[in-house]
Formats: C-alpha cells, structure tokens, sequence
C-alpha cells in the first residue's frame, strides 16, 4: 500500500514497466535472491536510510517506493517489490517480475549457496521476464569481507556473461547502496520524445 496515495501499490503499472515520460520514469523493480541475502536491508537502506539488524523475514513480498534525481534532471520513482527469499514463496515470484523493467538480484558473499540461487533466478528471468528487463547482480554483506566465500571475480564474470551490472553493496555500512540505484536508473531505456 502506497502511504502517500492509499493505493496499492503497483496496480497502476503498466506492461512496460511503468514508464510516464522522457524526464519523469515510473519503473517497477524487482528484488529476487535467496532468504537472509539482505534484500529487505537494501531497500529499507535506500529508501529510508535506516538499518535494521533484526529484520524481520519477508512473508510474500514488500512494496516501497523511492524517487531519484540524475544528474540530466531526469526523475526515477521506483516501485520496489521486496520478495521473499524462502523456498515455499518462490512460486509467487513470477507475479512480481513480471512487467518488471528492473530486476535485482542479490546474494551474500558469505554463502555460495546464495551465488547458486542467484543464478537460477537470472535463467528464470531470460526465460519469462521482460526481454528488455535491466538486470543487476548484487554481491552483499561486503562488510563482512574477512567471512567471504564467493570472490568478488565470480560475481563479474558471471555478471559480464549475462549482461548484467554488478556491484558490491553493505546495507548494514551503507556501502555502495545509493550508487546501486543511480547506477539501474542510467541504463533504463527511455522512451523516445518524438
């Protein structure tokens, strides 16, 4: 539910994504990754700069929403849904991702096992998202750099064969968050003014 309007929130998107005009984009974003990855932290750090060391577990999916300037005046609201990392709500993630222009898929550096589910949900998406889908993979926890397991170079290479962005973020140190976000909405395609 959108607080500021009363509405739920992503009714109003339409099949493209979202997107309103050439200066003031509309885009809906999906967060996909294993449960603990860090997900709910990212977005609660990006939108309210907060961070909470007991998050809670997502049941379903979350919906927040976050504006953004860039530096070409162009304006990005984006409708973030948060969906839930656990096994028994993966079913429910198609009814998030799709129609989704941006897909953010996180694991944590601590946990190969995470890597491993982030990458069945980047074949998930080739295969019944958006063909013009922006895609990020997001690599963790950096803080906890001492307790990796997954090298950041896995994460390139995996990124750079599937054209995807990748980088590196802390929600807990607020690490790379925002640049995360400004770094999604430069690659949105804008639509044409003619």
């Amino acid at each position: 539910m959108d607080r500021s309007t009363g509405r739920l929130g992503g009714l109003n998107v339409s099949e493209s994504g979202g997107v309103a005009d050439a200066k003031n984009l509309r885009v809906k974003l999906v967060l996909l990754g294993d449960s603990g990855v860090g997900k709910s932290c990212i977005v609660l750090r990006f939108v309210r700069g907060q961070f909470d060391p007991t998050s809670k577990v997502t049941i379903g999916a979350s919906f927040l929403s976050q504006t953004i300037a860039l530096q070409d005046s162009t304006t990005v609201k984006f409708e973030i849904w948060d969906t839930a990392g656990q096994e028994r709500y993966a079913a429910l993630a198609p009814l998030y991702y799709r129609g989704a222009a941006i897909a953010v898929i996180v694991y944590d550096i601590t946990s190969p096992e995470t890597f491993t589910k982030a990458q069945y949900w980047v074949k998930e998406l080739q295969k019944h998202g958006s063909p013009d889908i922006v895609m990020a993979l997001v690599a963790n926890k950096a803080d906890l750099h001492e307790k990796r397991e997954v090298p950041t170079q896995d994460g390139i290479d995996y990124a750079e064969k599937n054209g995807m962005f990748f980088i590196e973020t802390s929600a807990k140190t607020a690490d790379n968050i925002n640049q995360l976000f400004e770094e999604i909405a430069k690659r949105l395609p804008r639509p044409s003014t003619t």
